[in-house]
């Protein structure tokens, strides 16, 4: 049994990686942040009491008994006096211990009250185990809670009888503070994580909009209605993107209206050979001489059909990238092949007129198939005798391919047509072809193939003259 899990949009998966990088880094920092304020109140301590045992250190010399104005007869009146004169921190304690290590020492404190339950000079296991200890710095573990602690002895030297001034430091108030501040910033995370939650949600709707946009577009599309565009907004990757699938709806566009071209322009222009056929064979008797005569003619209707059709597909295929395949060509050796392959379309004076010499990048089949058809053009639309001038010439930035005839000329009314399909003009040059108006349609084709055009000009004395304009690199 297939098991199918519910799709995940991008939208989603895109907040939820946001959001597990935003909760690593934010934890991240609130650990470090933690363990910094942590190591500081570590160190903080330390420095306390280094201070604190080095002031009594200097104290023990140099101090004097204000009853006798000399030195200290005993460690007790030291450390009395000592403590008297020192003010602790909140969660310090200043002790002086009076008695030899081995001993069970006097507790001499300052009258200050701490909680009950953390004074270290209520806990006498504690005071015994600093008083023998022989370190001068060390933690206590007890169950009311950590000690660290810092000791100065005081030898026998100093009086009568030995002591000990100990400094003790209750962190517990103090990490709660870091404790504190790791939990406040742990809920400024969280709080942090759902605005970004929220504001990533609609940043990420926004920009991720033109791709909903896309997927809604190619859904709808059909192959009636190509029309729908995606707009663009931006200069991103997500507009890089609408652009590209509005390129491809253009060449899909465009391949479908070739498509229905081709198929309208096929039924319309076949229709009618079409209908001759069907009607000469229908007619056709059993006489010899009327069975050639329909059969000669059903063939030259069916020529014309192919015709047609092979022109229709070539037009059809103007619509591909591959349509011409540009190569640097010798425009000299083109022009004069073109010549020597044109003279042989009908009894005309050719000529071969101006011949430009230079590399040019163009498809030469297509552009021989090009000129050679403006030349049958030209051959149909003069008498035997007239001239035609075949040519090519450079100019700036761009080269020209001509074919000029002196006939009869073509109406200003069909120079703006004869380059559509099937559209011969009502009286070009005062003659009709039997062909089917696709010539001049193949010729500009492959002109806008090579990125050029096909213009009409006036030939000087009388005539008309196509030029194919390719543009060519500065």
């Amino acid at each position: 049994m297939t098991v199918s899990f519910p799709r995940i949009s991008a939208r989603v998966r895109i907040l939820l990686w946001l959001l597990v990088v935003m909760a690593v880094a934010l934890g991240a920092v609130a650990v470090t942040v933690r363990s910094i304020l942590q190591r500081d109140v570590d160190h903080r301590i330390s420095q306390l009491l280094t201070q604190e045992t080095g002031e009594f250190a200097n104290f023990v010399p140099q101090g004097v008994d204000p009853d006798t104005g000399g030195r200290f007869d005993t460690a007790e009146k030291l450390l009395r006096v000592y403590l008297q004169r020192q003010y602790a921190d909140p969660d310090e304690e200043l002790l002086g211990l009076s008695g030899p290590p081995g001993d069970r020492p006097l507790v001499i404190r300052q009258r200050r009250e701490l909680p009950p339950d953390t004074a270290l000079w209520r806990d006498r296991a504690a005071i015994d185990r600093i008083h023998a200890s022989k370190d001068s710095f060390g933690t206590l573990e007890r169950p009311q809670g950590e000690v660290r602690w810092a000791k100065v002895v005081i030898g026998p030297s100093a009086g009568k009888q030995p002591g000990a001034f100990v400094v003790a430091f209750h962190p517990e108030r103090e990490r709660a503070v870091a404790d504190k501040t790791f939990w406040t910033l742990l809920a400024l995370s969280g709080v942090a994580l759902l605005m970004t939650t929220g504001i990533g949600w609609a940043v990420a709707g926004r920009i991720l909009a033109p791709v909903r946009i896309v997927r809604q577009t190619a859904a709808e599309l059909t192959e009636q209605d190509l029309t729908r565009r995606i707009p663009v907004e931006g200069r991103d990757d997500i507009a890089a993107l609408a652009e590209t699938f509005n390129a491809m709806l253009d060449r899909l566009e465009r391949a479908f209206a070739a498509q229905r071209v081709f198929v309208d322009d096929a039924g319309h222009e076949l229709r009618t050979p079409i209908t001759i056929v069907r009607g000469h064979l229908e007619l056709m008797g059993d006489d010899p001489a009327d069975r050639e005569e329909t059969v000669r003619l059903v063939t030259d209707e069916l020529d014309r059909m192919s015709r047609i059709v092979e022109d229709l597909l070539l037009l059809a295929g103007a619509e591909r990238p591959d349509f011409v395949r540009p190569e640097p060509v010798q425009l000299a050796e083109l022009t004069a092949d073109v010549y020597v392959k044109v003279r042989t379309l009908g009894d005309r004076e050719w000529q071969l007129d101006n011949v430009a010499d230079l590399e040019v990048r163009l498809d030469e089949q297509r552009m021989t198939q090009a000129m050679v058809q403006l030349a049958q053009n030209a051959v149909q639309h003069t008498v035997p005798g007239q001239r035609i001038r075949i040519g090519s010439r450079a100019e700036e930035n761009r080269v020209e391919l001509y074919v000029a005839d002196h006939g009869p000329g073509i109406p200003p009314e069909d120079a703006e047509v004869i380059f559509e399909r099937f559209r011969r003009g009502t009286s070009r040059r005062g003659t009709r072809t039997s062909g089917a108006g696709l010539g001049l349609a193949i010729v500009k084709a492959i002109a806008e193939g090579h990125h050029g055009r096909v213009e009409l000009r006036r030939t000087e004395g009388g005539g008309a003259t196509f030029v194919l304009t390719l543009e060519t690199a500065s």
